[in-house]
């Protein structure tokens, strides 16, 4: 079993802490000439090859793991955050502090925490999800299929597992699952990886361990 970090927005932790979000769709590095495809082979790997031919070209490595690893969640946070008492502890040697049980995480709601910096300067904000080290993290995933598609192949069950949030906790627009999924892959991916543009994706499905 092997462990990597993947980075999650605000929204999408509050779906997975909500148990609405078990899928998750990251484009596959360097897509290819649209006379090619992805296929599963009988090495286990996805290879792409030319459509309709029989020989498979070069295998691609799982990026994001195989069934049965595990994902732990980046996500926007601070800490260590101690006690003023504790402050001249935690300066001088930070790892006893470095717990999950002294971080705050933004998914949770509130304003971004104040605290004094290692300068003794007061500061105000959140830490961005990618600077996230492994023992901060308080989301872990374990991986229950991996597969590789087109963006466009997912049904109206793969969108609403993508984390689509309940029609009263929307504030205006639609509330059709595709529409949904649509306008946030577009909010986040380049211009030329959105949705109209029909990326091959891996497609991962997960449970929270």
């Amino acid at each position: 079993m092997k462990e990597r970090g993947i980075i999650f927005n605000t929204e999408m932790v509050r779906a997975i802490i909500n148990g609405r979000k078990t899928q998750t769709r990251r484009i596959v590095k360097h897509q290819r000439h649209p006379s090619q495809e992805i296929k599963l082979c009988d090495d286990g790997f996805f290879h792409w090859s030319m459509i309709g031919a029989e020989k498979p070209l070069s295998a691609i490595n799982y990026e994001y793991g195989r069934v049965g690893d595990r994902l732990w969640v980046r996500e926007t946070w601070q800490g260590p955050l101690v006690d003023s008492e504790k402050a001249y502890d935690l300066f001088k040697d930070p790892a006893p502090y470095q717990k999950v049980e002294n971080c705050v995480y933004k998914a949770d709601g509130g304003h971004a925490p104040e605290y004094i910096d290692f300068d003794d300067n007061f500061r105000q904000g959140w830490r961005p999800s990618i600077h996230m080290p492994r023992w901060a993290s308080r989301i872990t995933l374990e991986i229950t299929d991996v597969r590789v598609e087109r963006l466009q192949e997912a049904s109206d069950d793969d969108f609403k597992a993508e984390g689509y949030p309940l029609e009263r906790e929307l504030t205006g627009g639609s509330t059709d699952a595709f529409c949904w999924f649509r306008n946030l892959w577009d909010s986040i991916s380049k211009p030329e990886c959105n949705f109209e543009s029909n990326p091959w994706v891996w497609v991962i499905e997960f449970k929270r361990v």
